[in-house]
């Protein structure tokens, strides 16, 4: 099994004697080298084939694969013409099983920071060009002080459970904008001055109707779409009929082990959680 880490300091010097890979974002994809049916991330000779102007560049980290280094860097590209033959530009989504879970973790980190950069080039409280904090992901005024880090949204997502006289069954929800036939489980934004815990309360009750209790972690996810950590919970079902709330969800239902609908991709936090929610009945 192929042995990958990374490490995201970005404290120390950068040794340009190690190979890059380049994480380029060009609007609000990523710019990958393609042979048939096969796409990697680009290294530094893909960059300079390319001929694009690289808007702004920032150093991620180093990848450890089998024991090799590389330097890791995200960049915004010129998004004003086409890619040449062997080169294309494909949404997060579209990726999903194509890239490794480390790489598409890297992917979304770089264009989180690539959106912050672009995003962040003048103050927002005086209009006075930002400028860069070496050795941290900050960006300062020198004018008035005001500090901008990568933005981070939190959002819940849970799997609620109640038995049935059959097993256990699990509440998975279809939101209007998913594919046809996919279910999922519940999740939303965390609101200001809300704590996890009431977020998971808050986001069941108003999207299925459903009230809850024993709500325990289960674990988190990075989610660049456009900005999230997922913040994975299991909770049990203490009361209430599904009662949807329209404008968003489509449909909800109580699902068993062996008979569920449409789901997630593996690599999502989501699906973990189904996945888990089905080994515990096989378990049974």
């Amino acid at each position: 099994m192929e042995a990958v880490s990374f490490d995201g300091s970005i404290t120390a010097p950068i040794d340009r004697t190690l190979n890059e890979l380049w994480f380029l974002i060009q609007g609000e994809q990523l710019v990958l080298a393609r042979d048939g049916e096969n796409v990697r991330v680009v290294d530094a000779l893909d960059v300079a084939a390319l001929g694009f102007p690289i808007v702004r560049f920032q150093f991620l980290g180093k990848l450890s694969r089998d024991g090799e280094y590389l330097n890791c860097f995200s960049a915004e590209l010129d998004g004003s013409g086409s890619l040449p033959d062997g080169y294309v530009a494909l949404d997060l989504r579209q990726l999903f099983d194509q890239l490794d879970v480390v790489t598409f973790g890297l992917a979304g980190r770089a264009k989180q920071i690539v959106a912050w950069d672009r995003d962040h080039q003048y103050c927002g409280r005086c209009a006075t060009r930002m400028e860069a904090v070496e050795g941290e992901r900050v960006k300062r005024c020198p004018s008035c002080g005001l500090t901008n880090y990568p933005r981070i949204s939190p959002a819940v997502i849970v799997a609620v459970t109640r038995p049935y006289d059959d097993a256990q069954r699990i509440l998975l929800a279809r939101n209007h904008r998913f594919a046809p036939g996919r279910y999922s489980v519940v999740a939303g934004f965390v609101e200001p001055g809300e704590t996890l815990e009431e977020c998971v309360r808050r986001e069941v009750g108003e999207e299925t109707g459903i009230a809850v209790d024993n709500i325990r972690y289960f674990g988190s996810q990075p989610w660049p779409f456009p900005n999230s950590l997922m913040v994975g919970f299991t909770a049990d079902y203490s009361g209430g009929e599904i009662r949807l709330e329209e404008s968003e969800i489509a449909d909800a239902q109580w699902f068993a082990a062996d008979a569920l609908p449409g789901l997630p991709p593996r690599i999502s936090i989501a699906r973990r959680l189904i996945d888990d929610f089905v080994a515990q009945q096989h378990e049974l």
